[in-house]
C-alpha cells in the first residue's frame, strides 16, 4: 500500500520538497514568512459565519445536485458576469474546486489512452487529475491551439496559477474553435476571476469561457469551475461549483450520486449567501492588492522581475534577470535565508523553470516583514 501513489502514476506529492527551505526560513530570528501557499488568512466574513449557523441544524443527507436555493444563486452570480444561461440542471455546488480538478476526468469518462491537455505552467492536479482516470496528460500552450495533438479533454486555467495570466476573449474563442472541432470537452478553472490586477481587466472583468460573446451563447462542450476559497476566505468550507453544458453535468451528477461527492448542507446555504454579496469581495480584493504593491516593490528593489504578464490572481511569479542559468531552487534558496518562503517554478512544470510563486496570502504583519527583509538586503549587497 505504501507505493500506491507510484502504482498509480502519480508524482511526488511536491511542497514535501519544500521541507529542507521551510526549515532553512523557520531559523530565522524573527520567524518564517510563508509565502509558499495560497491559503487564506483573512477572517471569513461574519455574514457568512452566521448564514452556516443558522443552517447548522442538517441532520439529514445533502442532495449531490445542491439545493434550489444555492442553485439560484449559482445562476444569478454567473449572469453577474455576464455567463449565458445554463438553467437549474447545469449548475452544482462541488467540494471545493481541487476535488472536482481530480475528479474531473473520471467522471466524465476519460480512461487509458485518452489524452488530456493541460497548461504548461499549471497547477499540479489538472495532471494528478488525468493520471487518476488512468489517461495521459500532456502539457501545452494554451494560447496555441494550433499545437495541440488530439485530445478527449482540454484544461485551462484563467487567471493562471502560478503565473497569473489572463486568456482574452479572443484566446478563448480560439480555443473553444479547437474543442468542437476536434470533439474535446473544454473545462476552465476560473477560480481566481475575482481578483484582477491590470487593465483591462480591472475594467472589464475577467473573461470567461462562458461570457455571451465567447461561446455566442452555446455552452456545448464547456465546463467552468469557480471556488469561493479566495474571493470569501471560505477554503475551510470547501465551497466551490461547477457550471456548463447540461448534457455534460447530468453524467457528473449521476456518478457524484454514486460516490457521495456531497456539499454539506450548512456549507451550500453559506455560498447561497457569499455568491450574491459583492461589498465583501471588494473588500478582499484591497486587501491583496495592498500586499500585492508592496511586494512588488520590494520585489523590484531587490533586483527580482515579476513577469509582466502576471495581471491576475493571487500570486507574485518572479525570477532572477541577472542569473546566467534558470534555477527555480538557488532563488528558493536566496528567499530562504531571509527567512522567506516560497515555491519553486518546478513545481508547476518545465515552463516554470527558473521562476519562484510568491503568495499573497499571509498576514499584513508577515507581507510587511518579507518586504523589509528584501529591502533590506538589497541595500546591503
Amino acid at each position: 500500500m505504501a507505493d500506491l501513489p507510484r502504482t498509480l502514476g502519480l508524482p511526488d506529492f511536491p511542497w514535501d520538497l519544500l521541507v529542507p527551505a521551510k526549515r532553512l526560513a523557520s531559523s530565522h530570528e524573527d520567524g518564517i514568512c510563508d509565502l509558499s501557499v495560497g491559503t487564506p488568512v483573512d477572517p471569513t466574513p461574519e455574514f457568512i459565519r452566521a448564514a452556516l449557523a443558522e443552517a447548522s441544524d442538517a441532520p439529514g443527507y445533502p442532495t449531490v445536485i445542491g439545493t434550489e436555493e444555492v442553485r439560484r444563486a449559482i445562476l444569478r452570480w454567473s449572469a453577474s458576469r455576464g455567463m449565458v444561461d445554463v438553467g437549474m440542471d447545469g449548475v452544482i455546488p462541488t467540494i471545493g474546486s481541487k476535488e472536482a480538478v481530480a475528479w474531473l476526468p473520471t467522471l466524465l469518462g476519460v480512461r487509458p489512452g485518452d489524452t488530456v491537455l493541460v497548461p504548461e505552467v499549471a497547477y499540479p492536479t489538472y495532471d494528478v487529475g488525468a493520471r487518476l482516470a488512468g489517461g495521459t496528460p500532456v502539457p501545452v500552450d494554451p494560447t496555441r491551439p494550433d499545437t495541440w495533438p488530439d485530445a478527449t479533454l482540454v484544461w485551462l486555467n484563467s487567471p493562471g496559477n502560478p503565473d497569473g495570466h489572463v486568456l482574452t476573449r479572443g484566446q478563448l474563442r480560439t480555443a473553444l474553435a479547437w474543442a468542437r472541432e476536434h470533439g474535446a470537452v473544454l473545462a476552465s478553472d476560473e477560480c481566481y476571476a475575482a481578483l484582477p490586477w491590470e487593465v483591462p481587466f480591472v475594467d472589464e472583468g475577467v473573461p470567461s469561457l462562458l461570457d455571451e460573446d465567447v461561446c455566442e451563447g452555446d455552452p456545448r462542450g464547456i465546463l467552468v469551475l469557480y471556488s469561493l476559497s479566495k474571493q470569501s476566505n471560505m477554503a475551510g468550507y470547501r465551497a466551490a461549483l461547477l457550471l456548463g453544458d447540461p448534457d455534460l453535468v447530468r453524467p457528473v451528477v449521476q456518478v457524484r450520486k454514486h460516490s457521495g461527492m456531497m456539499v454539506p448542507a450548512p456549507v451550500q446555504h453559506a455560498m447561497a449567501a457569499a455568491l450574491v454579496d459583492t461589498e465583501h469581495v471588494d473588500a478582499q480584493r484591497r486587501r491583496y492588492r495592498r500586499r500585492r504593491e508592496l511586494l512588488l516593490a520590494a520585489i523590484a528593489a531587490a533586483g527580482l522581475e515579476q513577469d509582466p504578464q502576471s495581471v491576475a490572481g493571487l500570486y507574485l511569479w518572479v525570477r532572477d534577470p541577472a542569473a546566467t542559468a534558470p534555477d527555480s531552487w538557488a532563488l528558493v534558496d536566496r528567499f530562504a535565508r531571509l527567512g522567506i518562503l516560497v515555491a519553486p517554478g518546478d513545481f508547476y512544470g518545465e515552463a516554470g523553470r527558473g521562476r519562484v510563486r510568491i503568495a499573497l496570502t499571509a498576514t499584513d504583519e508577515r507581507i510587511g516583514t518579507a518586504a523589509e527583509r528584501l529591502s533590506l538586503a538589497a541595500r546591503e549587497s
